[in-house]
Parts: structure tokens; sequence; C-alpha cells
């Protein structure tokens, strides 16, 4: 006999996918419908929800590596050389493109260079030679550099034993990082499962996410967002410096785990546990600085690039000022720019909107008669920012998955959102493709990525509708869950008159 939809929600202090949402339900018809009434949960020895959601991040990253496999190919030129297969635009046409890949060479960690310390020149319009360094963050830059390295190492092997497996450097540059970064999402995976001890299976969107599948592989992002996810679940079990620590390792890997302070500052202001975000706060601030630090001082000019470039790159073509440019003509806030010259005024303007988005937050949390989880602020904060900012690579979109997952946890809506963001794709490489080679008109992508703001906006509403009404936060709701999984419960906390009072029933119409 199976559980129907709206029958029992739990089972062994567990919520139950396949009685609670409609997607699952639909789902384990094919293997013979919800789970029965008197089913007995958590009772396998091997097969545990945990190493379930590992198998299928396994399957759902090589189904990612696949994605990008055919921008791996190799042919032999007339010469004899044996080169990477992207005649006739392949990296568009195949939507297979990754970053990675022309990094490699563009840079110089394929020669051995140093990040930060060793600059390649590239010609200027007016043809002078520019020095150039690496673009991203430090441990990302040298991510890319012990990547590298391990692929010389790898070709040393070759040399010694013939039998080993053996492509183009570059191959095995981009199966080396693959690897890094599938090992990173699965510290995700393992993450969100853990703060999630009621609703484990909610862990599955982070898994299986359409955004993995396309984009883990893009760039060099999961790193940070395990940064991020391992943070959340430090902080949730208390160990707060340890929280900091993560938070501060992944904002050296790329900026947006540090946005997370912010949330966690609000959460220990509303819940009156300062103490704890403080620490949190100071021991990331304190790890970014140490691992910057060393090479801002040894080479500062190399380590400055990546804010140099960040402040003079126009709108991305993701952006919102990009794509109201491309629709009417708008010149933008800057009007024409010399080359290198940094758009001041849209770099003001995304600073500004931002900071107000910052502050809506806060009066947010104030104002919400029960104080808010951290996952709910820290989700707005992100998307936020990617909403208001000039830049939205693909690949950001990673960083709300985990997020998303632990604010909003409604399998249908997410998973929506998901397929959404990641067919955004589709049409920004044929965008990149140009109708000159039989691409799609600027239109098409334009009109996608409104799609893709507009369903990020919408989660954002239901996040803060679930912010002043507890009762609609599906976490809150399902009576398994923790009042907040991602902060830790202290018994010396002090409630202000309104939290005890919507406790205990009065006011909110919650218990």
């Amino acid at each position: 006999m199976t559980g129907p939809v709206g029958g029992p929600e739990r089972a062994s202090g567990r919520v139950v996918p396949s009685w609670t949402e409609p997607l699952a339900a639909a789902a384990s018809r094919l293997v013979g419908g919800p789970l029965g009434r008197h089913a007995l949960v958590g009772r396998s020895v091997f097969w545990t929800p945990l190493r379930v959601l590992l198998l299928f991040g396994v399957v759902a990253l090589a189904l990612a590596w696949l994605g990008k496999s055919p921008c791996l190919q190799q042919y032999r030129t007339d010469d004899g050389q044996l080169t990477l297969d992207w005649r006739d635009h392949r990296q568009y046409v195949a939507m297979c493109y990754s970053d990675t890949v022309p990094l490699y060479h563009l840079e110089g960690v394929d020669d051995g260079g140093v990040p930060y310390r060793d600059p390649w020149f590239e010609t200027a319009a007016d043809g002078t030679s520019v020095a150039r360094y690496m673009e991203y963050p430090v441990l990302t830059g040298f991510f890319q550099y012990a990547n590298a390295r391990m692929t010389d190492v790898w070709l040393g092997l070759v040399e010694l034993v013939p039998v080993l497996p053996t492509a183009l450097p570059v191959v095995l540059y981009f199966d080396i990082t693959a690897f890094w970064l599938a090992m990173a999402w699965l510290v995700v995976v393992w993450a969100v499962q853990s703060l999630r001890r009621g609703r484990p299976w909610d862990a599955v969107l982070v898994a299986v996410s359409p955004l993995v599948l396309v984009h883990v592989f893009t760039n060099f992002d999961a790193p940070a967002v395990a940064c991020a996810a391992a943070g959340l679940l430090a902080l949730s079990r208390r160990r707060t410096v340890l929280a900091g620590v993560l938070l501060g390792i992944g904002g050296a890997f790329k900026a947006f785990p540090l946005l997370l302070l912010l949330p966690i500052l609000l959460v220990g202001w509303r819940r009156r546990d300062l103490a704890a975000a403080v620490r949190t706060i100071v021991a990331a601030v304190s790890t970014f600085v140490l691992i910057n630090l060393p090479v801002a001082l040894a080479w500062p000019t190399g380590w400055w690039e990546f804010f140099r470039l960040n402040q003079t790159r126009p709108a991305d073509p993701d952006s919102l000022y990009f794509i109201v440019s491309g629709f009417t003509g708008w010149r933008g806030f800057d009007g024409p720019l010399a080359a290198g010259q940094p758009p001041a005024v849209l770099n003001a303007v995304t600073a500004a909107l931002f900071v107000a988005c910052c502050v809506g937050i806060a009066v947010l949390a104030w104002r919400a008669p029960r104080p808010p989880r951290v996952a709910s602020l820290a989700f707005l904060v992100v998307a936020t920012f990617l909403l208001v900012n000039k830049v939205w690579s693909p690949q950001y979109s990673l960083w709300l998955v985990p997020l998303a997952v632990l604010a909003l946890p409604r399998w249908r809506l997410l998973l929506a959102w998901m397929t959404v963001d990641a067919l955004v794709w589709a049409p920004r490489m044929y965008y990149y493709l140009t109708p000159e080679y039989k691409g799609l008109p600027p239109e098409w992508f334009f009109g996608a990525v409104l799609v893709r703001d507009a369903v990020v906006v919408f989660l954002c509403v239901l996040v803060v509708r679930s912010v002043l009404r507890p009762e609609t936060d599906p976490v809150r709701a399902d009576g398994v869950s923790a009042d907040d999984p991602e902060w830790p419960t202290s018994p010396s906390r002090i409630d202000t008159a309104q939290d005890r009072r919507v406790r205990e029933g009065v006011g909110s119409g919650t218990s």
C-alpha cells in the first residue's frame, strides 16, 4: 500500500518527497509509486541517502563532461601536427565551449609561467605591446597553475610508460581540471545533504541540476561554491572559526562566498548572537587577507590585475544594461569609451544598486516576524548581486544552486528555474556564432536572458514571502527541520519579546 501525495509528510523523522513533492510523486510511478505507509525507512546498510545522492552526482558530472567532449576532439593538420579541432566554430555549434581550454594557452600556464609574477604580452589597438597577468583571484590562478603542472607530470610519465593514455596537453589539462571541479561539486552535494538531515533528498536538485550539466566545467567556480556550502555547514555546527576560514578560502577562489558574510551578520544581529557572527566574519576576512597578502606584496601589479579588469570591463552580454542597450540602442551610462577606460558611471550605478538591495535585505531581516534563515538572506544577497551587476557570466548561476535549494526547496519550481537558466547557454553560443555563420540574431539571446532574470526575480519574491510569512517556508513548515538549519542553536540565546510571542503562536498564526 502506498502513501498518497496528501498523506503523512514524514517517516522516521524525515520528509518523504514522494508524499510531499508532486514531481517526486510522479517520478516514483516509474518504480512502483510513492513510498508505502508502512515502509521501513533508514534501514539500508549501504544505500544511504548520501551515497545515492553522490551516485546521482557522479552520473550528472559524467554527462557534463560528455557535453564538453566535442571541444576536446583532435585532428592532424596537413603537415601532420596533432591539434585541437575547433574548426568551423565547433565550440559554439556544439555548445561545448569551456574557458579552461583557451585559458591554458592565453594565461601562460602551459609554459610554466607563475601566475601574477610572469606576464604575457598582447598587442593593443594602437600597436603597442601590453603586459597582461592572471586575471583571476589568487587561489583560482594557482589552481590553474597546479593543474598545468600535473599535466606536465602526466606527460612525463607517458614518456616513461608509453602504455598510459595520452592526448594533447590542453586536453589532459581540461580532464585534470574537470576531475577537481567534479570533486568540488560532490562536496557541495554532501554539504547540502548534511544541512538537511530532515530533508536529505532536497540535495538531489544540487546533484542533478541542469546548471551542473551545462556549466560545472565551463569555468572554475565549483571550488568557491564548495567552500561556501561547507562554510554554511560548519556554521550550523557552531564551528564558527572554521566556517569563516572556509568562506575566506572560497573568497580567494571567487569573491562571491564573501557576500554570505552579510546574511550571517544580519541573522546573528536578529538572533542576538552577534558573537558567533563576528567570529565567522573575522575568521573569513583574516583568511582572505592572509591568502592574498603574500601575492600582493611580492607581485602587486599581477595581483591587482583581477581588480583592474573588473573596473575596466564594460557591461557583460548577460547583464540587464547590455540587454537594454541591445534592444533600444542606448549607449550606456558612460557613452563611448576609449580602450581600457573604465565605465565609471556604470560602476557607480551597479555599486549603488547593490548597496540599496543590501539595505532592503537588512530591513527585511529586522521586520520579519521571526529571525530569517541564513539561506534565505544568502540567496537574496547573491541573486540581487547578479541581477544588478554589470557581469553575469553563465557559470555564475552555479552560485545560486545550493542557496536556492536551502532557501526554497520546491522541486518543480527550482527545476523549472534551473532548466530556463541552463537553456540560456544555447542562444548565447549562437549569439557568439553571429548570423554570418548561421547563428541566431541577438534578440533571441536578449530575450532568453530577460526570461531568466524574471524567473530569478520571482524566486526572490517567494523567498521574501517566506521570510515575512514563516508558515509558507517549506523548511519551517515541515515539522522536521530545525528552526534554522544553517544557524547553530545556542541555549544562551536571548530572544526579543516579539520573537518569544511568535514562537508561542501569538501574532503570526504560527507555532
